[in-house]
C-alpha cells in the first residue's frame, strides 16, 4: 500500500509539473527562450528530485554543488549562489525528516553547537562588516541545522549504501584529478593547498578504508591503484598540512586495526611517491631537488618549518589583542578596507577577510575570548569522540565498522585545520563534509544510542583478532 501511495503521489507531482510547464509556455512564451531562466528552472527541478529522494541522493548532490562552486566549474558565479539555496533547502527538509524520526536524540554535543551559533551571532555586533558577518552566521547555522538533522537521517540505518557511494565518489574524483594534473596539465583545484586538503583529509583516508573492505574481492586491485594515485596526487601538491593530516589519520587507523604491515607499505609508497614527484614535478626551477627542501622547508630553510605561517599567525594574535572580548565578527577580519565598498553576498573577498593559517586562531579572532568557549567545547567533544572511536575500533577489530572511515576523515580534518583556516568557512566543500561527519560521529559514540548503533555494524569475515 505504501508503494502504491508513493507511486500515486509521484504521478500527481509529475502531472502538475507538466501542467505548469505547458501553462507557462502558452501564457508566457518569452520565458521559454530565456536561457538563464531555463537554467534556473532546470536546477530547481534537480534540487526537487534530490529532496524527493532525500536519504540516498541529497548529500552527494550537496557535496557536488559545493565542489563545483569551489573549483570554478562553469557557469562561473552560478554555483556560488546556488550552493546556499541547496544548503537551505536541505536543512529545512532534513529538519522535517528529523522531526518525523523518533530514533534520534539531542545531547550535550548539539547544545554546544547551538551555543556556537549564538556566540557567532553576538560577535556580529562588533564587526565592521556587519551585514556580511550576518550572512555568514546564517549560512553557518544552516550547515549545523543540516548536519544535526538531514545528515544524520541520511546515514543512520543505511551506512553501507552511504559509505559505498562516498567511496565511489572519492575514487572517481581521484581519476578525474589525476587526468587533469598529469595529462591535461590543468589545475582542477586551483590552489595546491586545496588539492592537498582534499586528498589528505577526504580521499586518502577513504581509499585506505576501501582497500581494507575489499580484501579478498576482485575490486581490491582497483582500490589499491586509486590509493596509490591519491598518494601521488597528495605528494604533487607539496601541501605539508594535507600530508601531515593524511599521515596522522592513516597511521592511527592502521594501528587501531593492527595493520602494521599496511602501515609500513604506506610509508614506503609515500617515500617513493615523494621521490618521483621531486624529480618529475619539482616545485620550483631553482629549488634544490631534495625531499627535505621540497616538502619540509619549501626551499626556504632559513625561515624554518613554519616560516610561511608566522606572518598570518602574528596578524591573528595582534587582532585578538586589539579586539579581545567580542572579536572582529564571525567570518570577518579588520582589513582596513572601507565597509561601504561593495562586496559579493555569496563569496568571501579580501575586503573583509584574510588568511589566518589556522582555523582555531581564526575563530578566536572572529568571536573573541568570550565567544570562543562553546567552539572550544565542541572541538574538545569531537576530539574525545575520535579517541573513543579509535579505542572501539581496536577492541572490536571490525574493518567494516562505519566508525573507521568517519573517524579517519574527522581526525584528518582536525589536524589539517591547525594549518589552514577552512574549518568554519561554510562555503568550502571540506567544511560541509567535516561537520556532517562530526555530527554523525557524535551518534556512534553516544552512550544513549550505543546499543542501537551496535546492531548496525557491518559483519565482516576479516575480523582482527585481539592481542593476547
Amino acid at each position: 500500500m505504501n508503494r502504491v501511495a508513493g507511486n500515486a503521489r509521484l504521478a500527481i507531482a509529475l502531472a502538475l509539473c507538466c501542467a505548469v510547464a505547458i501553462s507557462v509556455a502558452v501564457l508566457f512564451p518569452g520565458y521559454t527562450t530565456n536561457a538563464n531562466l531555463l537554467g534556473m528552472l532546470l536546477f530547481a527541478e534537480i534540487v526537487l528530485v534530490a529532496l524527493w529522494n532525500y536519504r540516498p541522493m541529497f548529500f552527494p548532490f550537496l557535496v557536488l554543488v559545493f565542489f563545483f562552486a569551489g573549483t570554478g566549474v562553469p557557469p562561473l558565479g552560478f554555483w556560488n549562489a546556488g550552493r546556499w539555496f541547496v544548503l537551505g533547502a536541505g536543512a529545512l527538509a532534513g529538519l522535517v525528516q528529523y522531526l518525523r524520526d523518533q530514533r534520534f536524540r539531542l545531547g550535550g554535543f548539539h547544545l554546544a553547537a547551538f551555543f556556537c551559533v549564538v556566540a557567532a551571532l553576538v560577535s556580529c555586533s562588533a564587526s565592521v562588516y556587519r551585514q556580511h558577518s550576518l550572512f555568514k552566521v546564517f549560512s553557518f547555522s544552516l550547515l549545523f541545522l543540516y548536519a544535526a538533522s538531514g545528515m544524520r537521517v541520511a546515514v543512520f540505518g543505511r551506512e553501507r549504501q552511504f559509505l559505498s557511494r562516498l567511496l565511489l565518489f572519492c575514487e572517481l574524483l581521484t581519476y578525474v584529478t589525476a587526468a587533469c594534473y598529469f595529462i591535461f596539465q590543468y589545475d582542477f583545484f586551483g590552489n595546491p593547498n586545496s588539492l592537498g586538503a582534499v586528498m589528505g583529509v577526504l580521499v586518502l583516508p577513504m581509499m585506505l578504508w576501501g582497500v581494507f573492505v575489499t580484501e579478498g574481492t576482485s575490486t581490491q586491485k582497483r582500490e589499491v591503484f586509486a590509493l596509490v594515485l591519491s598518494i601521488l596526487l597528495l605528494a604533487t601538491s607539496y601541501a605539508r598540512a594535507g600530508i601531515l593530516a593524511a599521515i596522522v589519520s592513516c597511521a592511527l587507523i592502521c594501528i587501531a586495526l593492527r595493520r602494521y604491515r599496511t602501515l609500513l607499505m604506506l610509508v614506503g609508497t609515500g617515500l617513493l611517491a615523494a621521490l618521483a614527484v621531486v624529480f618529475a614535478f619539482p616545485p620550483a626551477v631553482n629549488q634544490p631537488q631534495s625531499l627535505t627542501s621540497a616538502f619540509i622547508y619549501k626551499g626556504h630553510p632559513e625561515e624554518g618549518i613554519l616560516g610561511s605561517r608566522k606572518s598570518p599567525w602574528q596578524q591573528a594574535v595582534s587582532s585578538v589583542h586589539e579586539h579581545p572580548w567580542f572579536g572582529t565578527g564571525f567570518g570577518t577580519s579588520t582589513t582596513g578596507t572601507d565597509a561601504s565598498e561593495g562586496a559579493s553576498d555569496f563569496t568571501s573577498t579580501a575586503r573583509d577577510t584574510r588568511e589566518h593559517g589556522n582555523s582555531y586562531l581564526a575563530i578566536l579572532e572572529w568571536v573573541g575570548i568570550l565567544g570562543v568557549s562553546p567552539f572550544l567545547a565542541l572541538l574538545f567533544m569531537i576530539a574525545m569522540r575520535v579517541a573513543k572511536s579509535l579505542a572501539q575500533i581496536r577492541r572490536s577489530g571490525l574493518l567494516l565498522s562505519p566508525l573507521v572511515p568517519i573517524a579517519a576523515v574527522v581526525l584528518a580534518g582536525l589536524v589539517h585545520a591547525a594549518f589552514e583556516d577552512w574549518l568554519f568557512a561554510v562555503g568550502y566543500y571540506l567544511c560541509v563534509i567535516f561537520w556532517g561527519f562530526a555530527f554523525v560521529l557524535a551518534d556512534y559514540v553516544s552512550p544513549a544510542q550505543r546499543g542501537e548503533i551496535s546492531d548496525l555494524v557491518w559483519r565482516s569475515p576479516h575480523r582482527i583478532q585481539p592481542a593476547a
